[in-house]
């Protein structure tokens, strides 16, 4: 066989590279879907913790309230049960909105900064071997 027979024409060249493009982009796409989708629900957990904290905190000034009116009202142990009780409340409420907002600055900004990276690698390596 000559060379020329072995070697695929200019159309079937344009093909297999319109072809290999988009088989590129459609998994670039899936890439960056999946990585908004990772993002997303790691900003959820995030949110959801925040939450918690927050509630965990209301329940912490409510024990607060208990612990003064019981203080005004009664001698030393009844408030200083009820003061350990919202110390205690507020450390969970710190520990809970710590980790929230750990949580959210992972998912945040929502971007598929992966996706772009290896999208930008893909451009630069057809750019180069546009050049040869």
């Amino acid at each position: 066989m000559s060379e020329a027979a072995r070697e695929p024409g200019t159309g079937e060249l344009v093909r297999q590279a319109a072809e290999q493009i988009s088989r590129l982009v459609r998994d670039e796409l899936a890439l960056a879907r999946e990585e908004m989708v990772r993002k997303s629900k790691r900003a959820g957990v995030g949110a959801g913790l925040l939450g918690a904290g927050g509630v965990v905190a209301l329940f912490g000034v409510a024990a607060l309230l208990a612990a003064a009116v019981l203080g005004l009202a009664e001698g030393l142990p009844a408030w200083l049960s009820a003061l350990i009780v919202a110390v205690a409340l507020f450390a969970v409420a710190g520990v809970l909105a710590l980790a929230g907002r750990r949580q959210v600055e992972r998912g945040v900004p929502p971007v598929p900064a992966e996706a772009a990276r290896s999208v930008r690698a893909d451009i630069d390596e057809v750019k180069g071997r546009a050049k040869r």
